[in-house]
């Protein structure tokens, strides 16, 4: 399948995987800043993405700036469309108490992955079926049966 991709910022190349076989296309900062402490910034691509209709684009963090700066996604994953045709941004959180985050324009700072997604159609129920888990929530899979 072929992604379409409109480049409008200068200093920005397409999204590429960094090694076959990565789901991942990376996604490079279109806008110099520096990120503070325990702060959030939405940055531009300066990409826009045709993603095809059945799909959905999703933005992913890059593992590495989470685990090396603490820099993550507040929205992760973020949501592109198939209708959507504008520049794709990022939503970064920089979760560091100290270290403000410098980010330079070309710098790889999320992933895209692009995926299929079912087409359901809502309808009113009065009730749903039974399952094992029933009404169990966060955090139910580690207790013994008895306590959830």
């Amino acid at each position: 399948m072929k992604l379409p991709v409109v480049i409008v910022r200068d200093g920005i190349t397409p999204p590429q995987r960094a090694y076959r076989g990565d789901a991942g296309l990376d996604l490079q900062a279109a806008e110099a800043v520096v990120l503070p402490p325990l702060e959030r910034v939405k940055i531009g691509t300066g990409l826009r993405v045709e993603i095809p209709e059945g799909y959905v684009g999703l933005i992913a963090a890059r593992s590495g700036l989470a685990t090396r700066h603490g820099i993550t996604h507040l929205d992760a994953p973020g949501v592109i469309d198939s209708g959507y045709r504008g520049e794709v941004h990022l939503l970064l959180y920089n979760t560091d108490r100290r270290e403000p985050f410098k980010i330079n324009v070309g710098d790889r700072m999320g992933q895209l992955i692009v995926v299929p997604y079912a087409a359901v159609e809502v309808h009113r129920a009065q009730s749903l079926t039974e399952s094992e888990r029933g009404s169990r929530g966060l955090g139910s899979s580690g207790l013994a049966s008895a306590d959830a």
